[in-house]
C-alpha cells in the first residue's frame, strides 16, 4: 500500500473517532487538531515508505502548543522557518516513547493491517490520549512536566536544548518558585551540550524574562 494511499485511508478511516472528539483534520499538516483556549493540542500522523511502492510505516505523535511560550521562545529559537512557527508544538511524544517502547510504529502493507493500526490508535487514545491531552492545556500543566524534573532529559521534547528554553519560559509565566535554580540547571546543561549560538541566545532569553511581565 502506497505512503498517499495509506494516509488517505487512515485519515477517512479516524475521522468520525477524532471528530467526535472535537479534533478536526488538518490534511496538509497531517494532524487531527483541536484549539484550546492556550492554543491547541494535536494528534500527527508521520507516514513512510517501508518497501517501495507497497508497504508504509505509520507513527503516531501526540501533543499540546501553547502560544505563549511559543510567541516567546521563538524569537530565540533560530531552527524554526517563519511559516512553520505558528504549528511548532511545545510538548510532543510518540505513542511508542509515551508507552515507554522505542521505535514503535505500525507496518502498513494491506487493508486488514491498517484497520488494526486504527483499532490500536483508538484503543490508546481512549486509554491514555486524550486524558494526556486534557491534561496539558494549562500552563502550570507544562510548567511541571518541563521542570518537575530539571535535571533529567524530558522525553516530552525530542530537542533538550529546546527543552531548556522552553521550561525556563513556562517557569517564568507560571511563576514558578524554583525559577532561579532552574535557570541554573538549564544555562549548565547548554555549557555542555550547546553551541555557542544557543548559549548565547540562552543568555538573551534570561536578560529578556528578567524584565517581562505577565500582565
Amino acid at each position: 500500500m502506497s505512503i498517499k494511499t495509506t494516509e488517505a485511508k487512515l485519515y477517512y478511516a479516524l475521522y468520525d473517532f477524532f471528530e467526535s472528539a472535537e479534533f478536526h483534520l488538518l490534511m496538509d499538516k497531517k494532524q487531527f487538531r483541536k484549539n484550546t483556549p492556550s492554543g491547541f493540542v494535536n494528534v500527527i500522523f508521520s507516514v513512510s515508505e517501508y518497501q517501495k511502492d507497497t508497504d508504509a510505516w505509520v507513527e503516531v505523535h501526540i501533543g499540546c502548543r501553547n502560544d505563549q511560550i511559543e510567541q516567546i521562545a521563538q524569537q530565540f529559537l533560530n531552527v524554526n522557518l517563519m511559516d512553520f512557527r505558528a504549528d511548532v508544538n511545545t510538548l510532543i511524544i510518540s505513542t511508542g516513547n509515551y508507552n515507554n517502547v522505542k521505535y514503535f510504529r505500525y507496518k502498513i502493507q494491506n487493508d486488514e493491517d491498517l484497520n488494526d493500526a486504527c483499532d490500536s490508535i483508538m484503543e490508546f487514545m481512549n486509554l491514555s490520549g486524550f486524558s494526556f491531552l486534557n491534561s496539558v492545556t494549562k500552563l502550570s500543566d507544562i510548567d511541571q512536566i518541563l521542570n518537575g524534573q530539571a535535571h533529567k532529559p524530558s522525553k516530552y521534547l525530542y530537542n533538550q536544548v529546546h527543552r531548556c528554553y522552553k521550561g525556563l519560559i513556562a517557569a517564568k509565566l507560571n511563576d514558578n518558585p524554583r525559577y532561579t535554580e532552574l535557570a541554573t540547571t538549564y544555562r549548565n546543561y547548554l555549557l555542555k551540550f550547546a553551541s555557542e549560538t544557543e548559549l548565547s541566545n540562552f543568555e538573551r532569553l534570561v536578560t529578556y524574562l528578567q524584565y517581562y511581565g505577565n500582565n
